[in-house]
């Protein structure tokens, strides 16, 4: 069984994108709330939701992790376990982002972390925005595997800004991107701007962008729903 699931794992790698929706799973009921407009008024919920979703792609991230074999030492003898070798270094984009990095480091909970403060500017009159990034702090990357954590992928700007910047604190080994919901022209761009070794994990893909640069059907801006609207 443990060789099938590896082999599994050897084909996600080929394709280097983990769709969740893809499968079935209870993850469905999860995003399917969090789009929901008569339930997303209960700030709670949508943020324990981002959580749910969050652990649960962070559970099937870890299958793409390295292992190595190890004893344990119980009351009765010994197991042999295999256990992950190097925790991940995991980045989230503020303000959004913080409930669905909360999912990730409940799981890797020995993970060090790092947070990047990002913000869109005012559209001008052709609908132009630029990514300003005023807060970025970091542990060492170097030879880490880093996760990037961030709800929502729209134009794919902000993380390729974003990565630019982050990888001045060391070049990790290999970079995944977790994205709740993105857009299939964001995932399109970063993918261009990616490296083979690229690893995107998603929740769902959804296949529009409007005027505004915001995901349709999306679910709307993911900061205010976790913490109310900005002004």
């Amino acid at each position: 069984m443990r060789i099938i699931y590896k082999l599994i794992f050897l084909n996600l790698l080929q394709l280097a994108l983990f769709n969740l929706s893809d499968i079935n799973s209870i993850a469905n009921n999860y995003i399917s709330e969090l789009r929901d407009i008569n339930i997303q008024s209960d700030r709670m919920r949508f943020r324990h939701n981002m959580e749910r979703v969050g652990q649960i792609l962070a559970f099937e991230l870890s299958k793409a992790l390295e292992y190595k074999d190890q004893e344990v030492q119980t009351p009765l003898g010994t197991s042999v376990i295999p256990l992950l070798q190097n925790s991940p270094v995991i980045v989230t984009i503020m303000r959004a982002g913080v409930p669905f990095f909360q999912g990730f480091i409940d799981v890797f909970d020995k993970s060090d972390a790092g947070f990047i403060g990002a913000y869109r500017t005012p559209m001008d009159s052709s609908n132009h925005f630029n990514i300003d990034m005023n807060y970025m702090t970091s542990v060492s990357l170097e030879e880490k595997e880093l996760i990037i954590v961030d709800p929502m992928l729209a134009t794919g700007k902000s993380i390729i800004k974003a990565i630019e910047q982050i990888i001045t604190f060391g070049n990790p080994s290999r970079i995944h991107i977790v994205s709740l919901i993105a857009a299939r022209e964001g995932y399109q761009y970063v993918k261009d701007n990616m490296d083979d070794t690229t690893m995107f994990w998603v929740g769902v893909i959804d296949e529009e962008l409007n005027d505004k640069s915001y995901i349709v059907p999306g679910l709307g801006d993911a900061g205010d729903l976790c913490y109310g609207e900005k002004v």
